[in-house]
This record gives C-alpha cells, structure tokens and sequence, in this order.
C-alpha cells in the first residue's frame, strides 16, 4: 500500500477514535458494512475514492490536495 494512503487511514482511523465511533457505528454513518471499515483500517486493501469520500464525509472531515514538494 503506498505510504501517502497509509498515511490518510492513519487519520481516519485517529478521527473515527476521536468522535468515539466504533467500525460498525461509521459504517452506518458512511452507507457501508462494518467489514468494509475494518479492511480499509486493517490496510489490506486500498479504497477506491468514492469509498474513501463516504467515510471522510461520514466524519465530517474534508479531503485536501496538496502539491508535493520536491
């Protein structure tokens, strides 16, 4: 999984803690199965981006773009 990936679930896994959600509450909130969450926050395979909105919306959360720096 590539590290800039990685590194988004870190944070949705940090705000899903956060708000004191369980997997099965944010799948709920997101329209999804708690095995899908689970899969995702387990890193075992990489969310699509419309996946991956559902969540950052379900969270009341925002997905920013930003340039690389070289």
């Amino acid at each position: 999984m590539p590290e800039a990936c990685a590194n988004i679930i870190d944070q949705l896994i940090e705000q899903r803690k956060q708000q004191h959600l369980s997997q099965t509450e944010l799948a709920k909130k997101a329209n999804m199965t708690q095995s899908v969450i689970a899969r995702i926050e387990s890193k075992k395979t990489v969310p699509q981006i419309d996946t991956l909105m559902k969540i950052i919306m379900a969270l009341g959360c925002t997905l920013e773009v930003v340039p690389i720096k070289d």
